[in-house]
């Protein structure tokens, strides 16, 4: 079913253009190197539009990847000044999922687009995964909570 969702997503709603043309800007503005952070998320972006019944984006810290403290600062600064525009796009893209629902075919992309949602309001420091590892990211977290829930749960008796 996944499979059939990114071939319609690419040929009858041509998702391939919209991926590399996200894809391309975010190497325009890694090059740039001002905006290297929010170009690297776009990239990441452009990768999940290429297959986004299949991938999914995570935060890098949900990871556990190690980053370079410098470039973690600059990143905050970067997400802070970044918030207005992300902003403005996350509510164009809440108007444009209203529009797509309203129409039959428009409903594959409209998943997609409510899916990425987190992504258009602040693509810095996230990374596209297999939905599987996402999936796992997802369960482990939820273990987590359940974990600290028992235990609070045992302190108070």
């Amino acid at each position: 079913m996944r499979t059939l969702g990114n071939i319609l997503w690419h040929f009858p709603l041509f998702g391939f253009v919209q991926a590399a043309l996200t894809w391309l800007l975010g190497l325009i503005l890694t090059i740039t190197v001002i905006a290297a952070p929010i170009g690297r998320g776009l990239m990441e972006y452009g990768k999940f539009l290429f297959a986004p019944f299949s991938k999914a984006m995570v935060r890098r810290s949900a990871l556990n990847e190690k980053q370079n403290p410098v470039w973690k600062a600059y990143s905050v600064i970067i997400t802070v000044l970044y918030l207005p525009f992300g902003l403005i796009l996350a509510v164009v893209a809440i108007l444009q999922i209203a529009a797509l629902i309203c129409t039959i075919a428009g409903i594959p992309m409209a998943i997609v687009l409510a899916k990425s949602l987190g992504t258009f309001f602040n693509p810095v420091n996230k990374k596209c995964v297999p939905r599987a590892v996402a999936i796992e990211l997802e369960r482990r977290a939820s273990a987590g909570a359940v974990e600290r829930h028992l235990a609070s749960e045992q302190a108070g008796e």
